[in-house]
C-alpha cells in the first residue's frame, strides 16, 4: 500500500510539473507573438533625389511599393558619413558620445556597449547582420561581439563589388561570415541579399527576428554587370550615370527580394520594415569634383540631393536628410507621410519598446525617443532638439522646431561662424538668418552647448 501511495504521489507531481511547463511554453509563445519582426535596410550614400518619389530618373518599383504600403518620414536625419550613422542606430545615442565622427576601421564602440542587437537578442530575438559593419574591421571587434547571432559581409567599409576588398592596406581583407574571413564569388549586392533571404527562410515561426541589412550600394566603387546596365532607361546617358543608375536598380531589386522572402514565410503582417540611407549623396549642385578611374570611370560621380543643399560630409540638409520609409501592414497606415523631424538614434528606443524589452533612457542613456506615436499616426512627438556633430567635430548642428543652427569651427576648435535657417520655409538653406535673429541665435547656441556636453563620454578604449 505504501508503495502504491508513493506511485500515485509521484504521478501527481509529474502531472503538475508537466502542466506548469505547458503553461510556461504557452506564455513564452504568447510573448513572442506580441513581438514584431524587425528588418532595417540601409543604403550607402543614396541621395535625397536618387529615388523617383523625390524626382529621381531611375525607376525603383520595389521601393515605390514599400512606400505605398507604409509611411514616408520626410525629415529623417542621419550622420553626414557612414560609421557615425551606424553607431547611432545601434546605440540610440549620438555618435559623438563615442567620439565617432568619421568613417573608422578602429573599434568604434566600447566592447561592453549595450546595442540594439544585444537587447533584442536578450528579449528572445534571433539577430542577423548581412552587409557593411564599419565599426571596427578586426574580427575581434565584429558584429558577433555586439549582439548578432549571425553576421556576414564587410567588417570594414564599402568593398569592391566583385573581389570584395576594402581599398588597400591592412584593412583590405574584410569579407567574413561570423568572424571568419572568407573568399566568395559574386557581386556584393547579390551576396548580401542572398544571405538575408536565406537567413529569413531559416527562421522559426515562434521566434521573432531582427535583420539588419546595411548595403554597400550605391557607395564607390561601382561596377554593375551588363544585365543591370541593359535595364537603365535610355534617358540616362553617359557611362558613369548609367553605372550609377544600374546600381540603384540593383539595390531596389534586393529590397524587393527581402520583402518577398518575408511574404513567403507568412510573416509580412508581423514585420516592421524600415528603409533609409546612411548619409546623403556624394555630389552637391555645381560640384565638379573628379574621381579616380578605379572608383568611378571617366569622371564625375552622380548622385542627387536637390533641392537640398550640400552633400555627404556636410551638416546641410543634403548631407543628413535622407529618403526613409517605414512599413508594417495594418499597423502603419499605407500611403502616409510624416513631416515630423526624427533621427537615426530614435530607432533603438522605438524597437525596444515594440519588443517589450526592459531597457530605458535611464539604463541606456538614449538620446533618441520612441517614434511609435509618429509611425502610428496618433500624435506628434513632444518638443525636443536634434543634435549632430560633423566630421572631426569641425561643425555641429541643432534642429529645434522649424529652426536649424550650424556652427563651424576652425582647426583650433574655436567657433568660426554660425548659420541659422528656417528649415520649414527654407529647406534648401539659401538664406542665413543669423544676423537678423540674434536672440534666437544666442539661445540656440546655448542649447547646442548643453546637448554637446556629453560628447566623448563613452569613447572606446583604443580611441582614448
Amino acid at each position: 500500500m505504501h508503495l502504491f501511495l508513493q506511485s500515485n504521489q509521484a504521478r501527481a507531481v509529474s502531472t503538475v510539473i508537466a502542466a506548469v511547463a505547458f503553461l510556461l511554453t504557452l506564455s513564452h509563445s504568447a510573448v513572442h507573438a506580441r513581438q514584431p519582426n524587425i528588418i532595417f535596410m540601409i543604403a550607402d550614400d543614396l541621395g535625397w533625389a536618387d529615388v523617383p518619389f523625390h524626382g529621381g530618373k531611375v525607376p525603383t518599383p520595389n521601393l515605390n511599393a514599400l512606400l505605398k504600403s507604409g509611411m514616408e518620414l520626410q525629415q529623417h536625419y542621419v550622420a553626414p558619413v557612414c560609421s557615425p550613422t551606424r553607431a547611432g542606430l545601434l546605440t540610440g545615442r549620438y555618435w559623438s558620445r563615442f567620439g565617432v565622427t568619421t568613417p573608422t576601421n578602429q573599434l568604434a564602440l566600447p566592447m561592453e556597449t549595450v546595442t540594439l542587437a544585444s537587447v533584442l537578442r536578450d528579449a528572445g530575438y534571433a539577430t542577423c547582420i548581412t552587409g557593411k559593419w564599419h565599426l571596427g574591421s578586426e574580427t575581434r571587434w565584429g558584429p558577433n561581439h555586439f549582439g548578432f547571432d549571425h553576421s556576414y559581409g564587410s567588417l570594414a567599409g564599402g568593398v569592391t563589388p566583385w573581389s570584395h576588398f576594402y581599398k588597400k592596406g591592412i584593412h583590405s581583407v574584410t569579407w567574413h561570415r561570423n568572424g571568419e574571413l572568407i573568399t566568395e564569388a559574386g557581386h556584393v549586392t547579390d551576396l548580401v541579399t542572398d544571405e538575408a533571404v536565406q537567413w529569413i527562410e531559416r527562421q522559426q515561426k515562434d521566434q521573432p527576428f531582427f535583420l539588419y541589412v546595411p548595403f554597400t550600394a550605391v557607395h564607390l566603387p561601382i561596377r554593375e554587370s551588363a544585365n543591370w546596365l541593359e535595364r537603365v532607361p535610355h534617358t540616362v546617358t553617359g557611362n558613369v550615370p548609367r553605372q550609377y543608375a544600374a546600381c540603384i536598380l540593383h539595390l531596389d531589386d534586393s529590397v524587393g527580394k527581402i520583402v518577398q522572402a518575408v511574404e513567403n514565410i507568412g510573416q509580412r503582417e508581423n514585420t516592421l520594415i524600415v528603409f533609409t540611407s546612411d548619409n546623403g549623396g556624394s555630389t552637391a549642385e555645381n560640384n565638379d569634383t573628379k574621381y579616380p578611374d578605379d572608383q568611378c570611370p571617366n569622371g564625375r560621380l552622380p548622385g542627387n540631393n536637390l533641392p537640398l543643399r550640400g552633400k555627404k560630409g556636410d551638416l546641410y540638409e543634403g548631407g543628413v536628410r535622407v529618403p526613409t520609409i517605414a512599413s508594417w501592414k495594418n499597423k502603419i497606415t499605407a500611403g502616409t507621410q510624416s513631416a515630423t523631424p526624427v533621427h537615426i538614434v530614435d530607432w533603438m528606443p522605438t524597437f525596444c519598446n515594440l519588443a517589450k524589452t526592459n531597457e530605458s533612457q535611464q539604463t541606456c542613456k538614449w538620446d533618441g525617443v520612441d517614434l511609435w506615436t509618429v509611425l502610428s499616426g496618433e500624435e506628434k512627438l513632444p518638443a525636443r532638439v536634434l543634435y549632430s556633430a560633423g566630421t572631426h567635430f569641425r561643425s555641429q548642428s541643432l534642429r529645434d522646431g522649424d529652426w536649424k543652427l550650424i556652427v563651424f569651427y576652425n582647426k583650433h576648435s574655436q567657433p568660426e561662424r554660425a548659420e541659422l535657417y528656417n528649415i520649414t520655409k527654407d529647406p534648401s538653406e539659401k538664406t542665413n538668418l543669423a544676423s537678423v535673429e540674434p536672440e534666437r541665435l544666442k539661445n540656440m547656441r546655448e542649447a547646442l552647448k548643453t546637448v554637446a556636453r556629453n560628447d566623448r563620454d563613452s569613447v572606446a578604449t583604443t580611441q582614448k
